[in-house]
């Protein structure tokens, strides 16, 4: 109603204004006041509060709702359907990842998967023009994910999986259908229950495995000797058995089972490494009986350590063969008997940087040896040596002597009657003052695979 038309009706008879007597000002006041207001805007919505469901984010100074997010890739977006597919797989252990501190992840967004941060691109031998992921590599990224099945065995082209330092559990998949895979590391993560059956079939094209520091148990299959690996790392785990007979046959020449609980003796049989054999790390098992002879038969040999086992016997004087040896450790053991003159003398004319025996029970040493002993090359502390300073109390010393030994002892170098010994000519000039003694190297690969850090 508008105050036109009010103003308009009919005035009412002289008889009815009598009736309505002075009230009618006052209700006519009311109505046009109630007709201006419904014609005034309300005064909330004067001072912005409307409540009209047409208001905006911008009109209640509300922040604005976030985009919707960007469609996924689709085939065509990617340089071939490979890396499509690789792109799927990525998404889907993504989705799977419960840490990320480094907040590598972020980047695994996109078409472009050879970008992503840890994936790494090649062509393949079968598809020379597809490039696609083909090397992966999370050293020291901390992700956590429940398993790396349907991640790691979905990636057919892939080469090389490197993974320490990781928070990875349950078990290894199925490796048979990456048929180009040649280093699996999956070294300081949390796998755990027996050795993962799953690389023995790839026999023919694995040449580096590093399983060390992770929660595996039980034995080691003999075959996984067999496989043609140039390297083998086994070192902190919860392995415990005898050592396979087949050991020896690896063609690895970096062997570290250590920190362990592998049991008995060392197979005479170590003597079938000695063309490839570098590195050995056998200590911190549980290993018992005699030194085999056979070992002075490794002549490339650069590190032989057996220390903080249960061996005994005397040090074969076949040591005294090992022309390239650079670490000896027997330390922690049973040895006993004299330290072999022919294996100090290795430090005059090989390399032989570190010769470690302390915590035996030796008796006596060598005449070069004393020369080891003024330069620290040597460590015979806590043996039974007369006269020398820190030593077993006696009474410890005579009781280990009551029991019988039965390891034998012989008393020759077969390698100084082989015409091709390393380095007989070298040991003769030295001896003559005629050339100085080689340098120690100092690298070795073994003992750093006992740190718990990415790489080895």
């Amino acid at each position: 109603m508008h105050l036109p038309l009010l103003l308009s009706t009919p005035r009412p008879s002289s008889k009815r204004r009598r009736a309505m007597g002075s009230s009618t000002p006052q209700l006519l006041i009311l109505v046009v006041f109630t007709i201006f207001l419904s014609s005034t805007p309300s005064h909330n919505a004067a001072h912005g509060y409307s409540y009209s469901n047409r208001t905006t984010a911008g009109e209640c100074g509300c922040a604005d709702p976030p985009a919707p997010p960007p469609p996924p890739p689709q085939p065509s977006d990617f340089l071939n359907m490979r890396q499509y597919q690789a792109y799927l797989v990525i998404q889907a252990f993504k989705a799977t990842i419960t840490c990320d501190p480094n907040n590598v992840t972020a980047s695994w967004v996109g078409s472009r998967p050879c970008n992503y941060t840890g994936f790494f691109c090649a062509a393949p031998p079968d598809a020379t023009d597809m490039p696609t992921v083909a090397s992966i590599d999370f050293n020291g990224f901390r992700l956590c994910a429940p398993s790396l099945v349907g991640f790691l065995d979905r990636l057919p082209d892939l080469a090389l999986f490197h993974a320490n330092s990781n928070n990875f559990s349950g078990p290894v998949p199925d490796l048979t259908r990456l048929p180009f895979l040649y280093e699996l590391d999956l070294s300081n993560n949390n796998h755990s229950g027996a050795f993962p059956a799953a690389v023995i079939p790839l026999s023919n094209q694995l040449v580096f495995l590093d399983l060390r520091f992770n929660a595996f148990s039980g034995a080691v299959p003999g075959s996984v000797f067999l496989l043609d690996l140039d390297v083998l790392f086994l070192n902190n785990n919860r392995f415990g058995q005898r050592l396979p007979a087949e050991l020896w046959s690896s063609p690895a020449a970096y062997l570290t089972l250590a920190n362990n609980g592998f049991t008995g003796p060392i197979p005479s049989s170590i003597g079938n490494a000695s063309s490839v054999l570098l590195e050995v790390l056998l200590l911190n098992n549980r290993l018992t009986g005699c030194l085999p002879y056979e070992i002075g038969l490794l002549g490339n040999v650069t590190v032989f350590d057996a220390g903080g086992n249960l061996l005994t016997g005397p040090i074969p004087l076949s040591f005294g063969c090992l022309a390239r040896l650079e670490q000896l450790n027997l330390a922690g053991n049973l040895l006993y008997g004299p330290v072999p003159d022919a294996v100090c003398w290795l430090a005059r004319v090989g390399s032989l940087a570190n010769l470690s025996l302390s915590e035996n029970f030796f008796t006596s040493i060598g005449h070069s040896c004393w020369r080891l002993l003024k330069s620290g090359v040597l460590d015979v502390r806590r043996n039974c040596i007369p006269g020398f300073p820190d030593q077993r109390p006696v009474a410890e010393c005579l009781h280990f002597f009551l029991f019988p030994k039965f390891c034998p002892f012989l008393p020759f170098v077969p390698c100084v009657n082989f015409p091709d010994w390393p380095f007989k000519r070298q040991a003769a000039a030295v001896a003559n003052g005629e050339a100085a003694p080689p340098p120690p190297k100092n690298k070795y690969v073994g003992y750093s695979a006992l740190r718990n850090k990415p790489g080895y």
